[in-house]
């Protein structure tokens, strides 16, 4: 075919990209990339300014790409939205070179939690004010400094897994493939390696501070950071922790959460007025005597107890939890959790928090089993959404679109498979990581009011670590008259914030 003059090229010009090259180079340019923002702030702390940088948004999260034993280069899989704090040093009291300062990483639980809790209830520089029980305020609460930030001793990295928060799986890749207890541990520890690198903090101290499932997060993570990438801890701070789930899952034949949860039984029932002017710590010597010994024997012996047996260990059990005995007794002297907290207050019309038994509410009748929500997260949810959404925008400057998932079920399934027939269980981790490293310390925080990780449960899981005598003082306590969130309570929260802040100087 002959062309016509006009239809020729002039002859520098480039000949048109084919379809299939276009694609490529579209495909190039939507390659996601970091889209971090930084700000500068200041708070005052003991009369004195505290100067710090703030780092947020999404860090890409990249793993390695094998085929037929041949390294195909990393490929983008999540974006994992992270906020770092990191002190001005010549404006603190441990002034000096910045890549020697404590870095403290912080995440929640669920899973399906952000980290928006430790962030703005407990570590982080600036706080939710929201009341507490009996004295919540109203919308839109507040936003105030923190003066008893961990920031003074340590800076902080704050880190939403993927599908929390800002987070998520990059355009074409499953969020299930990091819904799981070993996926969900080696995408954290990559972003702590990340950020361990690219900030110059190897030589840090470095620690890790977690909260409900962040606490079993935090065991694995201590032995996998071990051994993945030679990463050794300094210590780990775990607040309410969970590292048997034998000790909290109500299932049939395993007596072990009924005996666990009754000291927090107790607790709740003083709480509320059913122990009347006795100490708080009376009751629950009393509840811990009484679990350690007997009450796991009579539930042992099952139809083997006597009538008169029975009789009283459902009266001995009623003293302690505020119940009938006639209700303890129906229920095969094994009250479960969710219907303690719907039975201990019906006859005053109301129901008592899971996530802290000091807060009640109302439902929608009192002839139910269970109650159908819980009141403690009722209380708290709005504030720390409404706090969080107004922060990261107008004094962080970090701006999306996506709805910043504060506490979401869209995690569900959650795989456990590492786990088949057996219960999660992360002590076996946690001993390995202090064997092999014998430095590392473990603090440890418990709500007397905690229905989720009763305190009780995690002193048995503690006091069951496989590790030598001389180890076990490696490992401390503190106990708050609070419930799961103890920062909740602001007594709670300023002891609990110097706890810490001592733990990461020593």
């Amino acid at each position: 075919m002959t062309s016509r003059p006009d239809d020729k090229q002039p002859a520098n010009s480039k000949p048109t990209d084919s379809a299939e090259e276009q694609d490529k180079r579209g495909a190039k340019e939507a390659e996601p990339t970091d889209d971090l923002v930084t700000t500068r702030h200041a708070i005052t702390v003991d009369g004195r300014q505290l100067a710090y940088t703030v780092t947020s948004g999404r860090m890409v999260l990249r793993l390695e790409g094998h085929t037929d034993e041949k390294f195909e280069g990393q490929q983008a899989k999540a974006e994992v939205f992270v906020t770092a704090y990191t002190a001005d040093t010549a404006d603190t009291a441990d002034a000096g070179d910045a890549g020697s300062r404590p870095v403290t990483f912080a995440f929640n639980g669920g899973p399906g939690s952000s980290s928006v809790w430790l962030h703005l209830g407990l570590l982080g520089p600036r706080r939710v004010v929201m009341g507490d029980v009996g004295g919540l305020l109203p919308p839109p609460y507040g936003l105030a400094d923190n003066p008893q930030t961990l920031l003074r001793h340590s800076d902080l990295v704050f880190i939403d897994p993927v599908s929390t928060g800002y987070s998520r799986a990059v355009k074409g890749e499953k969020s299930g493939d990091f819904h799981g207890y070993g996926a969900d541990i080696e995408s954290v520890g990559e972003v702590i390696r990340l950020w361990t690198t690219r900030n110059g903090r190897w030589m840090s101290p470095k620690y890790l501070c977690g909260e409900s499932y962040g606490t079993t997060r935090a065991a694995g993570l201590a032995r996998y950071l071990q051994e993945r990438y030679g990463l050794y801890l300094n210590g780990l701070m775990l607040v309410s922790a969970v590292l048997d789930f034998g000790t909290a899952e109500f299932n049939g034949g395993n007596d072990d959460p009924y005996v666990m949860y009754l000291p927090t039984y107790a607790a709740v029932a003083h709480y509320h007025g059913k122990h009347g002017d006795r100490p708080l710590s009376d009751v629950l010597a009393e509840a811990v005597a009484y679990a350690e010994g007997d009450y796991p024997r009579a539930l042992a012996r099952g139809s083997r107890l006597t009538a008169d047996e029975r009789t009283a260990a459902a009266a001995r059990l009623a003293g302690l939890t505020g119940l009938s005995a006639d209700y303890v007794d129906r229920v095969n002297l094994r009250p479960e959790h969710i219907r303690f907290l719907t039975e201990l207050l019906r006859d005053r019309r109301l129901v008592v928090g899971r996530i802290d038994g000091r807060f009640t509410g109302w439902d929608t009748d009192y002839g139910r089993e269970q109650w159908s929500s819980d009141p403690s997260i009722d209380a708290i949810v709005g504030p720390y959404t409404a706090a969080l959404n107004h922060y990261v925008r107008a004094e962080l400057e970090y701006s999306s679109d996506l709805p910043y998932e504060i506490l979401t079920d869209r995690v569900h399934p959650w795989s456990f498979k590492e786990f088949e027939n057996s219960y999660v269980f992360v002590q076996d981790k946690l001993a390995a990581a202090m064997r092999a490293n014998p430095h590392m310390r473990v603090h440890v925080d418990c709500g007397y009011h905690d229905l989720a990780t009763p305190y009780y449960a995690a002193e048995h899981s503690f006091a069951h670590l496989q590790i030598p005598a001389e180890l076990a003082a490696n490992i401390d306590y503190s106990y708050y008259e609070a419930g799961h969130m103890m920062y909740l309570h602001e007594p709670s929260r300023l002891a609990q914030a110097e706890e810490l802040a001592s733990f990461v100087q020593r």
